[in-house]
């Protein structure tokens, strides 16, 4: 209910910018202006929403932890990484619920983007593996910090700057250049990218390099909690 309310409070954005967006030239029709505007936030609510589904999951393997839920999942013989890749698969669903919420007020708002059915599907894809991503990364994390309150101020922490770190707003290229590295080892300006050329450029050159990163990134932090997630007992 609470991510439901925060998406539906993001998905105020576009209209709004519809408002406020004006002609950049004189030689430029507003409504030129209106439709980049609107995709644009578009992509930002995707990215923004699916970022805080996940860095948060955390939490959840914290109080099962403290209600004993883990405990007892851990003393199966089921492999750890199963453990992961299962609440990994949770928060891609959740994503993807979130994803559809959002697609459906941009075709109420009419906001212009492709919705071609394996474009769409792709999109749902990159979703699936950016919300794995993070919420492995999440469960790591809370394998050192133990506690809700520990994890709620680490995602707080990593939440905007991982966001601003990437090309979600910003192009990498005006970005200064110690930066621009951190935006090339973050995940989420691969995300960001193949949404991009999925939703409006309709181009994919750069969209086999992207899954590839967010694969390689998923692989390495679902063997991290993996690996770690019984220190949560210790």
């Amino acid at each position: 209910m609470i991510q439901l309310s925060f998406g539906l409070g993001l998905s105020n954005l576009p209209s709004g910018y519809l408002f406020l967006a004006r002609p950049l030239t004189p030689l430029e029709p507003c409504h030129l202006v209106i439709f980049r505007i609107s995709s644009f936030s578009l992509l930002v609510i995707l990215a923004q929403s699916v970022l805080f589904i996940s860095i948060f999951y955390g939490i959840t393997v914290v109080w099962e932890k403290d209600v004993g839920i883990l405990t007892k999942l851990l003393s199966t013989p089921s492999p750890r990484s199963s453990i992961v890749l299962g609440k990994s698969l949770a928060a891609g669903l959740r994503g993807i619920f979130q994803a559809i919420m959002i697609f459906a007020l941009a075709l109420i708002i009419g906001v212009k983007i492709r919705f071609d059915p394996l474009d769409i599907a792709g999109v749902f894809a990159v979703v699936i593996l950016f919300a794995m991503c993070f919420s492995s990364f999440s469960m790591f994390l809370a394998s050192y910090l133990k506690t809700r309150d520990r994890m709620m101020g680490i995602g707080q922490a990593l939440t905007m700057p991982l966001f601003f770190a990437s090309n979600a707003i910003y192009p990498i290229a005006i970005m200064p250049i110690w930066l621009q590295y951190i935006s090339i080892a973050n995940p989420l300006s691969y995300v960001v990218d193949a949404i991009r050329s999925m939703l409006l450029a309709g181009t994919y050159e750069n969209l086999p390099v992207d899954i590839l990163v967010l694969v390689i990134a998923t692989v390495v932090f679902v063997t991290l909690a993996s690996t770690t997630i019984k220190k949560l007992l210790e």
